[in-house]
């Protein structure tokens, strides 16, 4: 299994987009340490954008699916970014 299994196609863009945030990070003042988690809340925010946009949200388990979702792939894209 590769990496993209576990990400939807259309959210792989994120990577790279959050790479590049971290480099500007990391020329910040912000510390080291809280790199990672800005890039998770960022990529777990990118990840809702997408998701709200393109999701028909209509009911209680719509709500926890998006939300699933949001978060398990902006995680998934600012691991990979961490890691590149």
């Amino acid at each position: 299994m590769e990496y993209q299994d576990y990400m939807k196609t259309e959210l792989l863009i994120l990577v790279p987009v959050l790479y590049f945030i971290g480099i500007g990070l990391k020329k910040s003042k912000l510390a080291n340490k809280w790199i990672p988690i800005t890039l998770g809340i960022i990529g777990v925010s990118l990840s809702s954008i997408w998701v709200i946009g393109t999701t028909d949200i209509s009911g209680i388990k719509e709500v926890a699916l998006a939300s699933f979702t949001a978060i398990t792939q902006g995680i998934l894209a600012a691991g990979a970014s961490v890691y590149v």
